[in-house]
């Protein structure tokens, strides 16, 4: 059994509780279609990581009421509807290992339902009464859209940094992650060393698993949801490809410049930056930071006392990453 499966089975109760919020909340006797488009993508069977590790994070630091059902629920409304979001801006036509929603209906349903998921989830955070669990879920919504602001303006740029990377990592994914924990730490109220403790946590296990997905669009297999090679088609400039540039002899640079900077990707370009990556170590590379985000996961965690849900979280750091061996 994985670390999911098992943080999964210790948490069903109050995950079967935030299921049922989730449908409850995404139902409009006005608008049918608003059901339908939600459904398809929350039903697809993803792994609800994000609505499990607030869940998590306040039984971890001893809450025992009832508003971690909603905070969860919260964080995969906002999760969902960037989903929605997202495939309408990359035009993708597989998530989760079906068509998007943007394929089945259209652009506009997607972004019009992904905008009432969004209201949705501020419906349910308000119920907890709490300002600063307010604030904390509000500025993890604005860094989600700056970072997919930066990923679009930084797109087909060869000059992208590492540095930059991370911050759209962090932006993108990480920014949820640990707004999931914090605020399923907050309500539990165990004092502010503990509330970053859980929020470190949430956020370097985000960027792992942000690398460690960047790094499958390289080396993965199309059963992973999505389709292998998309960066490379979109002009995404992610670690494997940020460190074979910073070692680029100038073939190398005239084909990244014609396939990311150009968008100019044609037969056998995709093996070809395989190729190349595995000369410059880029994938290896990737793949250590991955486990070095990982590691900083489980650090955070020792702030804790220990206890098995503790340990299972740091089991989930693993298990993140383990998909790379």
């Amino acid at each position: 059994m994985t670390p999911h499966d098992r943080l999964a089975l210790a948490l069903a109760d109050d995950l079967a509780k935030v299921n049922e919020t989730l449908h409850s909340y995404m139902q409009s006797d006005a608008a049918p279609r608003i059901r339908q488009v939600s459904a398809h993508l929350i039903d697809a069977g993803g792994k609800r990581l994000r609505p499990m590790l607030t869940v998590a994070a306040a039984r971890l630091c001893g809450y025992d009421g009832p508003h971690h059902i909603h905070l969860a629920a919260t964080v995969e409304f906002i999760h969902t509807a960037t989903l929605l979001h997202d495939d309408v801006v990359d035009d993708s036509k597989q998530r989760r290992g079906r068509p998007t929603a943007n394929l089945l209906w259209d652009n506009m349903s997607s972004v019009l339902v992904g905008d009432y998921l969004f209201s949705r989830a501020f419906q349910l955070m308000t119920i907890t009464g709490s300002m600063p669990i307010l604030a904390a879920l509000a500025d993890a919504s604005a860094t989600i859209a700056e970072g997919e602001v930066l990923q679009l303006s930084t797109a087909r740029d060869l000059s992208a940094t590492p540095e930059t990377y991370i911050r759209i990592a962090r932006g993108k994914t990480a920014a949820l992650f640990s707004a999931a924990t914090r605020v399923g730490a907050m309500l539990a109220e165990p004092g502010d060393a503990i509330v970053q403790a859980m929020h470190d946590y949430g956020d370097a296990l985000g960027i792992a698993f942000q690398i460690a997905d960047d790094l499958l669009d390289y080396t993965g297999t199309d059963a992973i949801g999505k389709n292998r090679g998309d960066d490379l088609r979109e002009g995404k400039l992610t670690l494997p490809v940020i460190w074979a540039l910073d070692k680029a002899d100038a073939a190398e640079r005239a084909f990244w410049t014609r396939t990311i900077g150009k968008g100019d990707v044609q037969d056998g370009d995709f093996d070809a930056a395989l190729s190349i990556m595995d000369k410059r170590g880029s994938l290896l590379a990737t793949a250590d930071e991955a486990r070095r985000w990982a590691g900083l996961a489980k650090a955070a965690l020792q702030a804790l006392p220990p206890q098995p849900l503790r340990e299972t979280l740091e089991e989930l750091a693993d298990y993140v990453v383990a998909r790379l061996s």
